[in-house]
């Protein structure tokens, strides 16, 4: 980059130069031009200088870096000045002029003028000393634009990392809370003497967790494999609950495939056999239902138990759990509602959007 405006900057000050040299009509264009190509390539060469100068303060902050340019430039643009001056007016000046004798009157005109040689190289230097501030301006803020950039990609990199890092302790907070709860049902068996049903439970116990914890925190699953996890538990919690668990699952099946995160529904169809069928004397039905409509897809987990207070059901981890992945997934354009049905029982559902790659 610094090369290009480099090459880009003098290239384009020649042509400048030599264009205005041509509309007043010069003599001598030939030897004019070559001698300004001298002039050029030592600009070039001086311009790679301060740019190496920069280029050793560039992990400074950006004032220091504005300062140093504006230092440095000066020394440069003195140098320039003075190959600009030996170019033109020391090396056989005459020759610049077709006519020899109207050379020498114009070199004679110059002594007479008095203007020391200090002085004609202090007047190009201020103009050379802007154009090296331009062209270290430009770089400065192609580079500080560079810098930028790196550090958006860092913080999103960063950013990245820690949604990973919330989803991933999220993640694996359900299976402890199931585990607690699964526990606390086999406990109750293995008090009751049941041991055939907790031989059953455990196995099922083992075939869910094997399954569960083969995913990837991060990855997404289908619905379908959700919902055959979902099934998994309810087949551990039929053990405990033989006589008032019943189950239902309703998918319409297009969306079988859209993607959701895994265990998602796993504390809302815990809550609904805690509160729905546990605390029930008759048989209870847990149900699990999926549609979409404009672009979303909202799945619900419903009992029809006895009624117990909605802040029951809305309270606790795993509510808390499930809130927070959406969030962490989705940001705003997922929720999560509870509450008691009007026909008695309780909904939870949770409402995300339909992937568009692969629309329901």
């Amino acid at each position: 980059m610094a090369f290009l405006t480099i090459v880009g900057f003098w290239v384009f000050h020649a042509l400048i130069v030599s264009l205005r040299a041509a509309v007043l009509e010069f003599p001598e264009q030939g030897e004019m031009a070559t001698r300004r190509v001298a002039v050029t390539v030592v600009g070039m060469a001086l311009t790679w200088l301060l740019y190496l100068i920069l280029r050793h303060f560039e992990r400074r902050p950006l004032g220091v870096r504005v300062a140093t340019a504006f230092i440095a430039a000066a020394p440069c643009a003195f140098a320039i000045a003075w190959a600009n001056y030996y170019v033109f007016n020391v090396y056989d000046p005459v020759s610049v002029f077709s006519d020899q004798e109207l050379g020498r009157k114009f070199m004679d005109i110059q002594a007479e003028l008095g203007l020391t040689a200090w002085q004609e190289v202090a007047e190009i230097a201020i103009s050379r000393y802007f154009f090296l501030i331009a062209w270290a301006s430009l770089y400065l803020a192609l580079g500080y634009a560079r810098e930028v950039r790196e550090a958006e990609r860092t913080a999103s990199r960063y950013a990245q990392a820690a949604q990973d890092a919330e989803l991933r302790s999220l993640r694996y907070q359900v299976n402890p809370h199931f585990l607690f709860n699964t526990l606390n049902s086999l406990s109750s068996l293995v008090i009751k003497g049941d041991k055939d049903r907790a031989e059953e439970m455990i196995q099922n116990l083992s075939t869910f967790y094997r399954t569960s914890l083969s995913s990837d925190p991060l990855e997404e699953v289908t619905l379908a494999e959700e919902v055959e996890l979902q099934k998994q538990y309810l087949g551990i919690e039929a053990v405990r609950f033989p006589e008032r668990l019943r189950t239902r699952i309703e998918i319409v099946p297009s969306l079988l495939n859209e993607k959701v995160p895994a265990l998602i529904l796993q504390p809302l169809v815990e809550n609904a056999i805690k509160y729905g069928v546990s605390r029930s004397t008759r048989p209870v039905t847990v149900s699990i239902s999926a549609e979409a409509s404009d672009g979303w897809m909202t799945i619900a987990v419903d009992d029809d138990g006895e009624d117990s207070p909605a802040k029951d059901h809305g309270n606790g981890i795993g509510l808390a759990n499930v809130r927070d992945r959406l969030e962490a997934r989705y940001g705003d354009s997922a929720k999560l509602t509870n509450g008691r049905r009007p026909d008695g029982g309780f909904r939870a559902s949770i409402t995300i959007p339909i992937s568009p790659e692969d629309p329901a």
